[in-house]
């Protein structure tokens, strides 16, 4: 029994021995300076709970940071989005001998162009029309200061001194506050517009780079089949971010020829907001011809009835010539499953839901005919 005893204080002192001697050369491998582990925690029931109940709170912590950032990831993803969107246009640069810096630059030039342009048609046409207003307003007050009927009330009820009242008490302090609203949020829409002009460049030039790097978190095996199926999303992304494009601008040329034809004040304005809300599924186009027919409703009656009869004709050539034709090639999605998915975003996210909707289903389509079915078939 001593000699078992002398054996284990013997195999210790060597272990201990080892120990130090692993420290004293600095941790090599299979050494462990800090000494031997002891037993594990004991899986009781406390241990349970307390593990469990931190993993809820995590959960939790989790999803509230989610949440209050759901505006910059929503920025992040509409940056990638435009980015996956503009990449076929740099690669057809490189096609033609243009380094990728080169064709970024031309590229991007040309977002900020078209940007420049909506506001330098847009923004004049607005300005001149309020201005045109405020300074027609002390004309429009003298007339109905003397006007028979007005001045009757106004001697029998003093409206003039109740509407100064007005005035100054409640509409004056409530027009400050909503036109320093308004610049606030104007401001905070160049701020929004700028940083997704900045992130849209990064994403454009390491696109590749992130490309390379998501799938290296693929394993081997499957790598290859996963780079062609996200090839082949990315390359529907790209499609339909460019017929979508085309279809918008297609339908801006027509309705700024027809409105110049017309007669319509700011044709050019109105018809690169048609052009603009054009880009929005199912909605846009709809909510675009209201408004231009408006404005021009407000002009003279046969004006309003003309573009009302237009924009009618021309939804139906849009929706049932151009847009299969054009989009054809680029997502492979059912009409029925394109508007479930455009209804969907839209509730979700809003516009930008409703952008995302139609790629996204394709995406899903494909990955379900690639991966789920033959999964299917095979089992």
């Amino acid at each position: 029994m001593a000699v078992g005893n002398d054996a284990l204080a013997e195999r210790r002192s060597a272990e201990v021995g080892h120990g130090d001697a692993g420290e004293g050369r600095g941790g090599e491998a299979g050494a462990q300076p800090y000494g031997l582990p002891g037993k594990p925690l004991a899986r009781g029931p406390f241990l349970f709970g307390l593990v469990g109940g931190l993993g809820v709170l995590t959960a939790i912590a989790i999803a509230q940071m989610v949440v209050n950032s759901m505006s910059t990831i929503i920025l992040v993803v509409v940056a990638m989005f435009l980015a996956v969107g503009l990449n076929p246009a740099v690669e057809a640069l490189q096609r033609r001998g243009l380094a990728r810096r080169a064709s970024i630059s031309i590229v991007f030039t040309g977002v900020i162009v078209a940007f420049v342009l909506f506001g330098l048609a847009v923004v004049p046409p607005v300005s001149k029309q309020l201005s045109e207003f405020i300074e027609a307003v002390p004309g429009y007050i003298t007339e109905l200061s003397s006007h028979p009927t007005l001045r009757q009330l106004d001697a029998d009820y003093q409206l003039l001194p109740q509407l100064r009242t007005f005035v100054t008490s409640t509409l004056g302090p409530s027009l400050a506050t909503g036109i320093m609203g308004a610049g606030l949020v104007v401001l905070n829409g160049v701020f929004t517009t700028v940083t997704l002009l900045v992130l849209m460049l990064y994403f454009l030039g390491s696109l590749h780079t992130i490309k390379d790097y998501l799938l290296k978190l693929v394993p081997a095996s499957r790598r290859q089949r996963t780079r062609a199926i996200s090839e082949e999303i990315l390359t529907g992304i790209g499609g339909y971010v460019a017929g979508n494009v085309l279809i918008s601008v297609i339908a801006g040329v027509v309705a700024w020829i027809f409105l110049s034809i017309a007669g319509v004040h700011y044709a050019l304005a109105l018809a690169l907001v048609v052009a603009m809300l054009d880009l929005v599924p199912l909605v846009g186009a709809t909510i675009g011809a209201v408004f231009v027919s408006g404005v021009a409703l407000l002009q003279s009656v046969p004006a309003g009835i003309a573009c009302a009869v237009f924009f009618v004709l021309y939804q139906q050539v849009e929706n049932y010539f151009i847009y299969p034709r054009v989009m054809k090639r680029s997502v492979d999605v059912t009409p029925a499953v394109t508007v479930i998915a455009a209804l969907f975003g839209g509730a979700l996210l809003g516009i930008v839901g409703a952008l995302l909707a139609i790629p996204v289903a394709a995406a899903i389509s494909l990955i379900i005919r690639e991966v789920v079915l033959p999964r299917q078939a095979g089992a």
